[in-house]
């Protein structure tokens, strides 16, 4: 494959024959694939810690209610 570098972007080239652009940093693409990873396991636990505490809420009311019972029937 022939490459035509692009000005003033050392790590980027033009294919001569698919006119796409080709990035050969990796390190800079590795960086991104592991913040990407990062960023959407935060979000997941962000999302996991959310429904726990929407279990959570659902149990406390659910206590409550047992109890309002439990005292308005003795």
């Amino acid at each position: 494959m022939d490459y035509i570098k692009v000005k003033d972007k050392d790590h980027l080239a033009r294919d001569i024959n698919s006119n796409g652009i080709v990035n050969f940093d990796i390190s800079g693409y590795e960086k991104y694939v592991e913040n990407y990873k990062r960023v959407y396991d935060e979000s997941q636990k962000i999302k996991n810690l959310e429904n726990e505490m929407s279990e959570i809420k659902s149990d406390l009311n659910e206590i409550k209610n047992l109890l309002r019972n439990l005292s308005n029937g003795s």
